[in-house]
């Protein structure tokens, strides 16, 4: 997440304009909570972050973003979630932050509670992507706001899903009212 990317997250969140608590979809290490933590901190909000910690397709071994100190050694398998724990307390949100761990589709089926903001940022293959989209989108509130993360135009810059999800966001009614790198900001219909 670069810098600006992140300080646009927190100034969507702090600028949200309907009551309700934030979901993000895509925790991994921490970076992205704590720019939406502390502003749902300072607005009086929970952060809801959802991640299975087991990593994305591109942080499997093998793969670009592989990051070998975030395996499990005695399981052999990603797990980001002690890292995760320990950025949210060094950055002293946790009592704002609420560490969802889970598959996205199955824990949107089950979740009831409307939410103000919702970032997108989970797997970048084409079925997480699109699953995300489906099951998170209709739990926005009218005038939420809707952040995608990673959405690049020209497909040199990047992976298609969420430049997919987010023409389907536009194409879904949704506002779109910011633009900062490859981070997309819309308004819920």
């Amino acid at each position: 997440m670069p810098v600006d990317e992140g300080l646009a997250l927190h100034e969507h969140a702090t600028a949200c304009p309907v009551e309700g608590p934030f979901l993000e979809v895509g925790s991994y290490c921490g970076k992205s909570a704590i720019y939406l933590g502390s502003a749902a901190r300072d607005s009086n909000r929970l952060l809801f972050a959802l991640d299975h910690h087991r990593g994305s397709e591109e942080n499997q071994a093998g793969w670009e973003w592989h990051e070998p100190d975030l395996v499990d050694s005695e399981i052999g398998r990603m797990d980001t979630l002690p890292t995760f724990r320990r950025t949210i307390h060094d950055a002293e949100l946790e009592g704002t932050v609420v560490a969802l761990v889970g598959d996205s589709p199955r824990v949107a089926a089950s979740w009831e509670t409307p939410l103000a903001l919702l970032f997108i940022d989970g797997g970048h293959g084409t079925e997480p992507a699109h699953l995300d989209y489906d099951g998170w989108t209709p739990k926005l509130v009218s005038g939420g706001t809707l952040l995608i993360h990673d959405v690049f135009p020209d497909p040199v810059d990047g992976g298609r899903p969420p430049y997919e999800i987010y023409l389907r966001a536009l194409d879904d009614g949704f506002t779109e009212f910011a633009i900062t790198g490859s981070l997309r900001a819309l308004r819920a219909p």
